[in-house]
């Protein structure tokens, strides 16, 4: 009996060797599902993680280039550069158009207590900026109700705090880059962290507006020219 065994242990698919390998539909929900598992079935984003942001109705020209950003090495984040290590272009289009298209309800995420000054000086920074420190309006790029602009500059509204406060973060610190001019880079680079806990706090508590879509091509001039910003009232 024990030579059968091993006759039969010996012999073809003993071990599962010849199983058919499992076959991976070869559909979009199956492409993105590396990125639903973070950020939502529609990217509507993950508000009780606190970090996962929305990638729903952003622009997909946004989108793309985050994710080839990603790819590069500009941002730094392990399990996204992983993910999309090995993404072609045209398959990041894919993607970043699916997630564009996506219209899902928003959810609040918690924002932490503070106080009505603090909130005073996010919406300051968030719509006039900081003309003494030439900190520019976020509103001046990201769009008169911060939801952003096509083809390629993000909302802000609907984001948590602590995704806004540890990005702003990030560009302190150079683990979040893009190519130059690298105007976010500047921005936060003049900012105190009382300041970003105050434009992070005011734009997570901020009531959206009644249509958050991204303001059409050319409504927004940013207030940058070859790479030195220009804030009104600044002086030279």
């Amino acid at each position: 009996m024990a030579a059968a065994f091993l006759v039969a242990a010996m012999a073809p698919g003993a071990f599962g060797q010849d199983a058919a390998a499992p076959q991976v539909p070869d559909t979009l929900q199956q492409r993105i599902a590396a990125c639903t598992t973070c950020h939502g079935v529609h990217g509507e984003g993950t508000p009780g993680s606190k970090y996962f942001p929305r990638l729903a109705g952003k622009p997909a020209g946004y989108l793309a280039r985050q994710i080839q950003n990603f790819q590069d090495g500009l941002r730094k984040y392990p399990p996204m550069e992983y993910t999309v290590r090995n993404l072609s272009p045209a398959y990041m289009h894919e993607i970043a158009d699916y997630f564009s298209a996506q219209q899902v309800p928003y959810a609040r995420s918690p924002v932490p207590p503070v106080t009505a000054a603090v909130l005073q000086r996010g919406e300051q920074l968030a719509r006039d900026g900081d003309p003494q420190r030439k900190v520019p309006a976020c509103a001046s790029c990201h769009g008169v109700e911060l939801t952003g602009v096509e083809p390629a500059i993000p909302g802000l509204v609907g984001l948590p705090y602590d995704y806004i406060s540890s990005q702003l973060g990030a560009w302190r610190t150079h683990t979040r880059a893009m190519r130059k001019p690298d105007c976010m880079a500047v921005v936060a680079g003049r900012l105190q962290e009382s300041d970003i806990t105050a434009v992070a706090a005011w734009l997570a508590s901020r009531t959206l507006p009644a249509h958050v879509r991204p303001q059409p091509p050319g409504t927004v001039k940013p207030p940058l020219s070859c790479g030195v910003l220009e804030v009104p009232g600044a002086g030279a």
